[in-house]
């Protein structure tokens, strides 16, 4: 919320059309409860509106600048995107747990686990014994 008396030349100001700032042109005043506000919208149009000392709670005063800047936390960026690669990498090697682990799988594991074996073969079709579990030899 600004006060009437905040609106100069050159000010961006919030909230006298939706969704977009508007930079003042010229303030003309009518005693000491009123202006003429004459203002650019950002498509160059040149317009103007009465305020009163009840419009004062919808406006706001922008500052002007850069669309983007680059003063945030570089460590917590880091942080962040590191986060985010970690969350997709899978989409970009199915095996990234083998991969960034300390143990060495062997091949054939490796295409047990992530390869078509394991898909095609099941352990309840297989004849196992009670006590160990494994397939038995023989019949």
């Amino acid at each position: 919320m600004i006060r009437l008396e905040d609106l100069q030349p050159n000010a961006a100001v919030r909230g006298l059309l939706p969704d977009c700032l508007v930079t003042v042109v010229s303030v003309q005043w009518f005693g000491s409860e009123a202006l003429e506000l004459t203002y650019k919208t950002p498509s160059g149009k040149v317009a103007n509106e009465l305020l009163y000392r009840h419009d004062e709670p919808r406006l706001d005063l922008a500052e002007q600048g850069r669309p983007w800047s680059f003063d945030g936390d570089g460590t917590m960026f880091r942080l962040v995107s590191e986060a985010h690669r970690i969350r997709l990498a899978h989409l970009f090697d199915p095996v990234l747990a083998v991969h960034t682990s300390l143990v060495e799988p062997l091949p054939h594991q490796i295409t047990g686990v992530y390869g078509g074996t394991s898909k095609s073969f099941s352990w309840g079709r297989a004849r196992t014994s009670s006590a160990s579990g494994y397939p038995k030899n023989g019949s």
